[in-house]
């Protein structure tokens, strides 16, 4: 992993970053991120003290995204898309019911929607469900909580649920842990390995990865991370929506956007313990009250391609 960093105190126009773009040339790939910050910048004129700050990553990807990248690739069955838009439902309703039923207004609300829409959810699902969480028509009420954990490995894992009866969901979350090596933890165990941020995902192979890198730095992307499969753009929550509406207009199609609990560190798993932790992943996200689990473990997409072409 690569830190650049660019601080320019009161200059002049026509900034010139020449030197620093030949002294990072041998690093490849990263050369294109200051090229892009050389154009992005040059001929313009600061009258005060800027900071830039981005993190490029040549290496490995978490486990978690190529996990998701995985799934989304694979495409679902009729039972597990049927099993998704309850989720989705479940996120929609209570979203409208904490922050109201105008998406334009709810930031939580706007994203829950556009994951619907791109499961293609029927318009009238999706309208029902705010009703119900405006209290507009009759539906369930759910409370969510968040349990911490340990998987295979020592792997931390963060799992996110919408319930309407917590005894029954944390009984069936601690018997999914136990079952399949792993255990629960007690709040604030694994959390704070973990930074909420937005999320996004490209495949490489498909994708003009220069397009991705030069608009993910103009509109303040903090992070971006590529291999030869897969291309992620890491943001601020608060830049999440800016940053997509430009891959829209620019037509980038990303795998996964969504905002998403990224780990500061990894565990790198193989064999039984990488078999076993990807079926705990499934598993778990398989409860009809899990809505999200995050965890840090990093296995290859080669060995994860195998473990799942195998079922």
């Amino acid at each position: 992993m690569f830190f650049f960093s660019v601080c320019i105190f009161k200059m002049a126009d026509n900034i010139d970053f020449n030197f620093i773009n030949s002294v990072l040339l041998a690093q490849g790939r990263l050369a294109q991120v200051v090229r892009a910050l050389v154009s992005h910048t040059r001929g313009r004129r600061f009258e005060s003290y800027t900071a830039h700050h981005l993190c490029f990553s040549g290496g490995p990807m978490s486990g978690h995204s190529k996990w998701s990248s995985i799934k989304h690739k694979k495409g679902a069955a009729d039972a597990k898309r049927g099993k998704m838009f309850t989720k989705l439902i479940k996120e929609i309703t209570t979203a409208a019911r904490i922050g109201g039923g105008d998406p334009d207004a709810n930031a939580r609300l706007r994203v829950a929607v556009a994951q619907a829409k791109a499961e293609n959810m029927p318009k009238e699902n999706i309208e029902r469900a705010i009703k119900k969480g405006i209290g507009a028509i009759e539906g369930e009420s759910y409370e969510e909580y968040t349990y911490e954990g340990y998987g295979p490995g020592g792997v931390a894992i963060l799992i996110e649920v919408l319930t309407d009866n917590k005894k029954r969901t944390t009984a069936e979350i601690r018997h999914i842990l136990s079952r399949l090596n792993g255990n629960m933890g007690e709040a604030g165990c694994v959390s704070w390995m973990f930074n909420k941020k937005g999320y996004f995902a490209f495949d490489n192979k498909t994708t003009d990865e220069d397009k991705i890198m030069e608009l993910a730095l103009e509109s303040g992307a903090e992070d971006i991370s590529t291999d030869e499969n897969e291309i992620e753009v890491i943001t601020d929550v608060t830049n999440f929506d800016q940053i997509k509406k430009v891959f829209d207009t620019n037509n980038l199609k990303y795998s996964v956007a969504e905002i998403s609990m990224i780990p500061q560190m990894s565990v790198k798993l193989e064999g039984k313990n990488a078999e076993t932790m990807l079926k705990l992943m499934e598993t778990l996200e398989d409860s009809d009250d899990v809505q999200r689990v995050y965890a840090n473990f990093d296995i290859s997409f080669e060995e994860m391609e195998k473990i799942t072409s195998n079922k």
